[in-house]
């Protein structure tokens, strides 16, 4: 005989399924690797009273099957729809489900935890832009360039944080975002060396490059590779990959046209 469900358990299930469901979808979204989002959604389901807990998660999508006594078997999925690097959020999340395990949260106070992360304090746009322009005169001073070199990329890598902005704005892929922001960046530096203000086309790019390299997304597709997600990890390294064909592809459009 078919086991009888009991609605409030049902729903008891779906409740917390769901918020389960959203923590990982927000560490995976925030630079998580497979198994870790994997691993979290599973001991959160299990210490609310889930009996088995099957995850299933790639990079575009998360699917969480849990069975237990009194509501049989529950599914949800969640689409991934973007992917972006915040490893403070990434702890905080980290965090709370660690508590939500040993300490057993109730629901609501899950939810309102959730929510205090998600309004949290994060870098004002002009940070941003400050951020942007200290890395990439680094990285040109690093590489070999010069005083002039450092400043011209530190202009031309706060420039590209409103080139970022506006592509975000457009709502265009990684991919074409790349493109575009490799483009502009290459032909800026060109403009910089012709306008006196900078001496290497070659240095000022590097400092601008290192902007756009997907290393978190490469290091994350070794580590899935390694813990044997291999879908997940070939997904993350191939698109890390392809990235970076665009960045060099973007640069050599810009050669072409300023060169």
């Amino acid at each position: 005989m078919c086991e009888q469900s009991n609605p409030s358990a049902v729903r008891y299930a779906n409740r917390y399924l769901y918020l389960a469901l959203t923590i990982g979808e927000r560490m995976l979204c925030s630079g998580a690797e497979v198994s870790r989002v994997e691993d979290s959604i599973r001991r959160i389901c299990k210490s609310y009273g889930a009996v088995q807990v099957d995850v299933f998660t790639i990079t575009s999508s998360i699917v969480v099957t849990i069975y237990g006594q009194g509501f049989g078997t529950v599914t949800q999925t969640r689409r991934i729809s973007t992917l972006e690097n915040d490893l403070d959020r990434l702890e905080q999340l980290n965090s709370l489900s660690r508590r939500i395990v040993a300490e057993h949260l109730p629901l609501t106070q899950v939810q309102a935890e959730l929510d205090g992360i998600a309004a949290g304090p994060r870098y004002t746009f002009f940070q941003q832009v400050m951020i942007y322009a200290l890395i990439s005169a680094s990285f040109a001073l690093f590489f070999g360039g010069s005083g002039w070199d450092a400043l011209a990329s530190a202009c031309i890598g706060a420039a590209l944080r409103f080139v970022d902005a506006a592509v975000r704005w457009m709502d265009l892929n990684s991919i074409l975002s790349a493109l575009v922001c490799a483009g502009v960046g290459g032909l800026l530096a060109y403009v910089s060396v012709r306008l006196g203000f900078g001496d290497s086309v070659d240095m000022i790019s590097i400092g601008n490059v290192m902007l756009l390299i997907p290393g978190i997304k490469l290091t994350n597709s070794l580590r899935d590779l390694f813990n044997g997600d291999t879908i997940s990890g070939l997904l993350r390294f191939l698109e890390a990959l392809l990235v970076a064909v665009i960045i060099a592809f973007g640069f050599v459009i810009a050669g072409q046209i300023g060169g």
